[in-house]
């Protein structure tokens, strides 16, 4: 989105084991070799979740935890779709997946409604030069790969993107947009009520909230500029998203009360921090961020929980964050399981051996809540460098 979409561009190494399966169960398992001293303090050994498409990313998981969604691009498509998968800690990658969306266009910011029975995501399926639109993304990627090149992550503000929702087999497709240009980065409110997303339709894209029907329409964020990316807080009260009204690129994360209302800036300075993503029992914000203060050193993304609190006057503030990965790969879009326990994030750990990395994928490992809390530092003032 997107986390929702709009990446910078992701890359990254190292393949799971079944010893790592063991420790997503609680199982004792030994380290693989590559497993960095850090990562084995905060986390147990990742699990790939997803395979068999050409790449995945972006995963939620269900209120019960026993689906995720995602988007993917399978075997011989040039775009993203949406697709459901069961889910069990047990055995994270014995699932099949089944595609939601309707398998045309670009398609991205898949979520589930609180009751977990349908699913939201944003489509450019209806854009009527959608088979021409497909067939010069597949003419590029094979001139790409005739030519050996491979190509920076770009994300494309479609403007025939707008946001539906179905039932989880992808029936019963309900159209919530229908204005003109780029409608995505969506997601439910908690209690099901509201659904936030990002909109160009004023010029440049912007955070809006309607009702969960498509009415209602309101526009929070009105600086020039990208935002994007939002979510609501555990209690609804709070909206965490990334902008990059400072600098273009440089990406931040901010926090605006659920009405646009008390805006603050969590982090600031010459790195990129996106994806906000809210611990759900505990006051804690995780995203990903890196630094690009050095135009001659490859940034690495990485991802980083930051401890948050409510002052006495009503306002947010964050505290110093965490790092909790440091492969050298990249490291991106974090999600928590809904009690907690499960941390799911889109990397490229693996590849078969040659030098060649693996294609980003969604892997999962448990959190050392402890480990966390021991380390982590006490909520301080003012937005982080």
């Amino acid at each position: 989105m997107p986390q929702s979409c709009n990446w910078v561009a992701i890359a990254a190494l190292l393949a799971a084991s079944t010893a790592g399966m063991r420790a997503v169960r609680g199982e004792p398992a030994t380290p693989p070799p590559s497993r960095s001293a850090l990562e084995a303090r905060y986390l147990s050994a990742p699990v790939l979740v997803t395979e068999g498409m050409t790449k995945a990313g972006e995963g939620y998981f269900a209120p019960d935890m026993r689906r995720i969604c995602y988007q993917a691009v399978p075997a011989g498509r040039p775009f993203y779709e949406i697709f459901v998968q069961d889910f069990s800690a047990d055995a994270p990658r014995a699932a099949i997946p089944a595609r939601v969306s309707p398998g045309r266009g670009r398609t991205t910011c898949s979520w589930f409604s609180p009751d977990g029975t349908r699913l939201l995501f944003a489509s450019s399926h209806l854009d009527p030069d959608a088979e021409a639109t497909e067939a010069t993304a597949r003419a590029q990627a094979e001139d790409d790969a005739r030519a050996g090149r491979r190509r920076r992550y770009q994300w494309d503000f479609d403007p025939w993107m707008d946001l539906f929702t179905s039932r989880l087999d992808g029936s019963d497709l309900v159209r919530l947009t229908s204005e003109k240009g780029y409608d995505a980065e969506c997601s439910f409110s908690p209690d099901g009520t509201r659904v936030l997303f990002v909109s160009d339709r004023d010029g440049d894209p912007d955070i809006y909230v309607m009702d969960a029907d498509g009415s209602n329409v309101r526009q929070l964020t009105h600086e020039p500029g990208y935002d994007g990316g939002p979510f609501f807080s555990p209690d609804g009260g709070w909206i965490a998203y990334r902008t990059d009204r400072v600098e273009k690129d440089m990406l931040q994360i901010h926090v605006m009360r659920a009405d646009g209302s008390g805006d603050v800036a969590v982090t600031a300075g010459r790195g990129v921090h996106w994806a906000p993503f809210w611990h759900p029992t505990r006051p804690w914000l995780i995203w990903t961020g890196a630094d690009h203060s050095d135009p001659t050193a490859r940034p690495n993304y990485d991802l980083w929980i930051a401890a948050w609190e409510v002052a006495p006057d009503g306002s947010f503030a964050a505290g110093e964050p965490l790092r909790i990965t440091d492969h050298p790969g990249a490291d991106v879009l974090p999600a928590f399981s809904p009690d907690g326990s499960l941390l799911m994030w889109t990397a490229s750990r693996g590849g078969d051996g040659g030098g060649r990395a693996a294609s980003s994928q969604l892997w999962v490992s448990r959190l050392d809540d402890d480990a966390i809390v021991a380390d982590l530092p006490s909520s301080t003032r003012g937005p982080i460098p």
